[in-house]
């Protein structure tokens, strides 16, 4: 890693440990400054009562300067949500993960995006392509979704 980036990456997790996270979002691991996973869970009425769900944050040596891989883990009694700008394989269809990515987001306003992104939603389907897209998708949601990211429903 950069200087930068560790230096950027340090800074959040002290942020994190000292203040802690927003209610319904937690860290779970992050032992490093190249992958940390956080659980996410929406607070109050909504599709998602209930359902928790665990994000994937992967960081390269350009982090903050490039946005970091973000994306549901889907294992073993772990799924994604159903949800039309999230993939059945855990790929997050989002403008601040790409296009829109700006150096002053961070991890935690990440997960809060996308905590908000589940709370709004008012009817749980994927997104019209997954099939296509999971049969052809990289492991690296970064690599795959830059040429379909207009292809879910709208854009967040």
């Amino acid at each position: 890693m950069t200087s930068i980036s560790s230096r950027r990456l340090a800074k959040e997790l002290m942020e994190i440990k000292n203040e802690g996270c927003p209610v319904g979002i937690n860290l779970v691991q992050a032992d490093d400054f190249s992958t940390w996973l956080f659980t996410i869970e929406v607070m109050g009425e909504s599709l998602y009562q209930n359902e928790k769900f665990t994000l994937q944050f992967r960081f390269d040596q350009q982090y903050p300067i490039s946005s970091p891989a973000v994306q549901f883990v889907v294992t073993e009694g772990r799924q994604a949500p159903v949800h039309p700008h999230v993939y059945s394989n855990g790929h997050i269809c989002a403008s601040i993960l790409g296009n829109e990515w700006s150096p002053v987001l961070s991890v935690i306003a990440v997960c809060v995006t996308l905590q908000s992104m589940l709370a709004s939603c008012k009817e749980k389907h994927r997104p019209v392509d997954n099939d296509r897209y999971v049969k052809h998708a990289p492991e690296n949601p970064k690599k795959g979704l830059m040429e379909t990211r207009n292809t879910c429903t709208g854009e967040l």
